[in-house]
């Protein structure tokens, strides 16, 4: 029996999947708005339900002279007009448990990035918060070694739990996705998140930055619907090219609603 978590009043483990989208980072106020407020009008056209996501902080950046955001103090300030102005539900990475307690009063859904996905007083410390907390599966991390992470949380007395899948480590610079992680991470019981920009992701492959292959996202989201998962999470910005961070794997907010009716199309099919 797969546990469907509350976020709202979306309920993730059922149908119609979920859309976890928005920009890497915060950039600035003006823009993070820009693209939610664009992002909710094109997913309730399409009746997709939607969660907003965007970081404070990229504290995993390749580079110490890289762009990592505006700070928790910040950019938890806009996560909050957010929720405020366009009444969705707001996710945003942590990386301490100082950070989950703090983000825990203001956001709907914790994330642990994946490269803090073994993190004991990470987890621990979302799971005590009590928000739903949605765990990146590491790079380097079997799928089937995701329940020691999900048991982290657990024992805090927390059942709100998300796994996404985005990719895993193949040599240098590349990941590659196995697509049979999805029904053995569903076989724990919660709802399974694709992660379909990242998955493309070239990690430091850019001369101190991570690349990517935007080419891949939508034939990787596709193959990731029809496999079963609950969701599909894609970092979106108004010019990729533009971007502060992640550009190279993140897509163009104009491209969106062709992807996203693509996608119901394929949900629609496998009932």
């Amino acid at each position: 029996m797969q546990t469907q978590v509350s976020i709202g009043h979306i309920k993730i483990g059922q149908k119609p999947f979920v859309f976890i989208g928005g920009p890497c980072v915060i950039e600035g106020r003006d823009i993070t708005l820009t693209i939610a407020e664009k992002l909710l009008k094109i997913t309730e056209a399409l009746h997709v339900p939607f969660i907003f996501k965007s970081s404070y902080d990229k504290a995993n950046r390749t580079s110490v002279g890289s762009f990592r955001g505006l700070g928790i103090e910040k950019g938890l300030e806009i996560l909050s007009e957010i929720k405020a102005t366009f009444d969705i539900p707001v996710l945003t990475d942590v990386h301490n448990v100082e950070e989950a307690f703090m983000a825990g009063r203001v956001v709907d859904v914790l994330q642990v990035p994946a490269l803090l996905s073994r993190q004991t007083d990470l987890l621990v410390a979302c799971g005590k918060t009590g928000k739903p907390v949605n765990i990146k599966k590491g790079q380097f991390l079997s799928p089937y070694d995701i329940q020691y992470a999900i048991n982290k949380v657990v024992s805090a007395g927390n059942r709100q739990i998300l796994i996404t899948e985005r990719g895993t480590s193949f040599g240098y610079n590349t990941l590659v996705n196995d697509f049979r992680s999805i029904p053995i991470m569903k076989g724990f019981g919660y709802p399974v998140i694709f992660d379909a920009t990242h998955s493309v992701q070239k990690p430091g492959a850019a001369s101190g930055r991570s690349g990517g292959e935007r080419e891949f996202v939508f034939p990787l989201a596709k193959a990731a619907l029809a496999v079963g998962v609950d969701g599909i999470f894609m970092e979106v910005h108004l010019d990729p090219s533009k971007a502060v961070c992640d550009g190279e794997n993140s897509i163009a907010l104009d491209d969106l609603p062709a992807m996203l009716k693509t996608l119901k199309n394929i949900e629609e099919a496998l009932r």
